[in-house]
This record gives C-alpha cells, structure tokens and sequence, in this order.
C-alpha cells in the first residue's frame, strides 16, 4: 500500500475532504447556535378576534426554542395550530432576529350537529372545529352524517339563494342519514325536501316552492308549519289550528 502513490494520493484526498466537512458543519453549528443571533422577536399577523394574548405567548415560549436560525418552524407553527380557533398558521424567519406568524383564525357560519348546545362549529370552507361564541344561538344550524359538513354548507348557499326572492333565510339545514334534506326557515316553516333524484332534484323542488309561494300559500291567512315537497305535481300542507281541531275532535 505505501508504495502505491495512487492510493495514499486517494487516502489524503479523502481526508482532506472529511476535515474540509467537519469544518463546514462546526462552522454551520456554530453560527446556528451563536449567541450572537439571538431570536429578539415574534410577531403575530392576521385578523385576531378570538386568540387571546396570554394563549399567544403560551405558544409562543412552547415552540419558539433556541437562536434566530435554530428555532424549529415547524415547531413554532403546531404550538399555534393547536389553539382553539385558529385554522392555519403559516411562519417565516425575518432576518435578523425576528419570526413572523401569520395565523388565519376559523370564521363561524353555523353551528354543527342536531343537539343545540354543541360546541361544535361549521367555517365558511365546511370544516367543523371546536368553539365557543356567546352568541351561538344566532346562528343556523347545520346536521348531517359524518364527513358531511362540506356539502351541508355548499347546499346552504345554494338553498339561501333560492330563497331569496322570498326574503326567507334558512335557519337549520339537515341531512339525514339517508341523505334526505329538511329545512326550517326564519318564519318557522319547515320544508321536507327529500332525497335528490334525477328527474325532480332537490334545488328543482325548492325553486318550484319558492315560484308558486305567492299565489299559494303566500295567500293564505294561517299560520304554515310544515310543507312536503316530495310530490311531483304540488305539496302537502301542515297547518297547526287545522291539526288542533282534528285533536279536539277525537277527545
């Protein structure tokens, strides 16, 4: 071996090239971990109605870890992804010894689920997440199967379209688990609009309520509770005083 030039050329060069490494990587460390790049600031952006200030630093001090160039982003973005409220959080270094954190918080368009008091809430993308809003109650209601969510609310836009003409709002749109749709509007009507089928689907079905509303049951001088609207040709009615009195009758 030591006779051979080739080889101990090879071997030198190789070394060289190992001490010419772990000089770069001490060097690269070093800087990384150099009090002198130390992490000064955090700073949060976005439009922050529901992330209080003592939530914010609590994050900030569990993943915010280490120097300007040694602090894990990734770290710093699940600490503020974990707070109630927030939907996405995007963060960046700002050189020279600031973190920036945008956040995007979840806005509420309606609550989830059949029981009235759930914490559960719908965004305006139809994702459901946890929250509490004093004046939850205020909004609609949204129900349906699990994995729902995101076709309840593209329906509620469509169903709030159709009425408009109508000055009605829905209040509750739910989805039954055999995908079947009920509304109840803002003036307490409930519709029972039924499964989409292709010869009559479902938006079909409402834009013929809301086409023959004034002439029909707009004239009617009663209180409506509950229309049908699975029948081809028309709708069956629900009136309360007219179901009191067959009550009455019997008893």
């Amino acid at each position: 071996m030591w006779d051979n030039a080739d080889m101990l050329n090879g071997c030198a060069n190789a070394l060289y090239a190992f001490a010419a490494a772990a000089l770069i990587y001490a060097g690269v460390y070093a800087a990384v971990h150099s009090p002198l790049l130390p992490l000064r600031q955090l700073a949060l952006q976005g439009d922050l109605a529901h992330i209080t200030r003592a939530q914010a630093e609590t994050a900030a001090h569990a993943g915010a870890v280490g120097t300007f160039l040694s602090v894990d982003l990734d770290a710093v973005r699940r600490a503020f992804e974990s707070l109630p409220w927030v939907r996405k959080v995007e963060v960046r270094r700002l050189w020279p010894d600031r973190i920036e954190v945008s956040i995007e918080e979840h806005v509420a368009l309606a609550r989830w689920g059949a029981d009235a008091k759930t914490r559960q809430l719908v965004n305006t993308y139809g994702e459901v997440f946890e929250g509490e809003l004093p004046d939850a109650s205020s909004l609609p209601q949204f129900a349906g199967p699990g994995g729902s969510s995101e076709e309840v609310t593209r329906r509620y836009a469509a169903f709030r379209q159709a009425l408009s003409p109508l000055a009605l709002e829905p209040r509750q749109v739910l989805l039954s688990p055999r995908y079947a749709w009920r509304l109840r509007l803002s003036n307490g009507l409930t519709l029972e609009l039924g499964r989409d089928q292709l010869r009559e689907p479902v938006l079909q079905r409402l834009a013929r309520f809301v086409a023959n509303y004034a002439r029909t049951l707009g004239s009617l001088n009663r209180r409506l509770e509950y229309v049908d609207l699975r029948y081809s040709g028309g709708f069956a009615l629900r009136v309360p005083e007219i179901r009191n009195a067959g009550r009455g009758g019997k008893g």
